[in-house]
């Protein structure tokens, strides 16, 4: 797991890098915002006070919604066994797919579609379907082959160590206990352990699209001018990262990473958006969201992480739990669970309202 720790790091660093080259090419674009020079009186203390209680505020909402899964799962009703986990993984999984539909997947359409970007070949061509479609595709092929590596390298561990004495004691040993194989682990842990590496490459893959997109609302509200957009964007991102968290620290709890992983995932998804505000203020006197560079940049990447969320939501959170036997012979849980993910989709859909960035 520390190869994808180490690719999700990589990729956090190569995103910064870009969106600070497009931020020094914005200084030479002709294609400026409107207002830009209009409202220079409110890029003083005021704007500054309210980004920085931004910062503080997203990062308690974004500790706490990804923490409370962590520290509530030794509870008894909130096992992954009981009917009442199903229901918060449901709303969970709605909260994360109507960010990819609702919040991340249109402003990538009005980037990538800006009057500011040539007409061709960007107006020529749907790109931020297609990209959002090849990042779903991607998903699926990245999450098949880490799971079966994992799967083909648990298998070789498993073999027996010597040839027919071993198998002899194994048998011997198979009919004193009732019909289970310790000796090879291959009937007792198997199911286990490929269950537990879906969870991880799950929860592992769900945040790298997460932080993509935590990473590019963090430094354009960091890098915005204008006081009337940054004080609703505080309550909305405070409650997008909140409910994102949640869906993010259900996944993880499922994966039963070591006390360390989950320390660096938590931080990693904790700090990403106020880091990317920091950064944002650092850049705002040059950083200009309308130039070609950054809406380009700004316009695949978010693309990408809708596609990832929209997949990652769909099939690997959704389906998995909805075509459960569990879910499948109790009507009650499937009403309940059916009602929870509209619930977190149209909470999480609410909030574009204010999340106008």
């Amino acid at each position: 797991m520390t190869k994808f720790h180490s690719f999700s790091f990589n990729f956090f660093t190569i995103f910064i890098i870009l969106l600070f080259a497009s931020a020094a090419a914005s200084s030479k674009c002709s294609c400026e915002s409107q207002d830009h020079h209009q409202e220079q009186d409110h890029i003083d203390s005021q704007a500054l006070k309210y980004k920085l209680i931004a910062i503080a505020s997203i990062l308690v909402a974004s500790s706490l919604g990804i923490c409370l899964p962590l520290l509530v799962k030794n509870i008894s009703y909130l096992s992954p066994e009981k009917d009442f986990f199903f229901l918060v993984k449901a709303f969970a999984a709605g909260v994360i797919l109507a960010t990819g539909f609702i919040h991340i997947l249109p402003d990538a359409f009005e980037s990538l579609e800006s009057p500011c970007l040539p007409e061709n070949p960007w107006h020529k061509f749907p790109f931020s379907g297609f990209v959002a479609m090849m990042a779903a595709v991607g998903t699926l092929m990245m999450e098949a082959y880490a799971t079966g590596f994992h799967k083909r390298l648990e298998l070789r561990k498993a073999q027996p160590v010597d040839g027919d004495e071993e198998s002899d004691d194994h048998h011997h040993h198979h009919e004193a206990h009732g019909g289970h194989v310790h000796g090879s682990g291959l009937v007792m842990e198997a199911p286990n352990s490929s269950e537990l590496i879906r969870h991880r490459v799950i929860s592992q893959v769900l945040e790298l699209g997460i932080v993509v997109h935590s990473v590019i609302i963090g430094i354009s509200l960091g890098a915005s001018e204008r006081v009337n957009t940054i004080k609703p964007l505080v309550v909305a991102l405070s409650f997008h990262q909140f409910f994102e968290g949640m869906g993010l620290g259900g996944c993880i709890s499922q994966a039963k990473f070591k006390s360390r992983a989950i320390a660096i995932m938590v931080l990693f998804f904790s700090l990403t958006t106020p880091i990317g505000i920091a950064v944002g203020i650092g850049i705002s006197s040059i950083y200009n969201e309308h130039s070609p560079t950054a809406l380009i940049v700004q316009g695949l990447l978010n693309s990408a992480s809708a596609g990832i969320l929209i997949y990652m939501a769909l099939v690997d959170l959704l389906a998995a739990d909805f075509m459960k036997t569990k879910m499948l012979s109790n009507t009650r849980l499937q009403l309940g669970a059916n009602f929870s993910l509209i619930l977190g989709a149209c909470c999480m859909s609410l909030l574009a309202k204010w999340d106008d960035h």
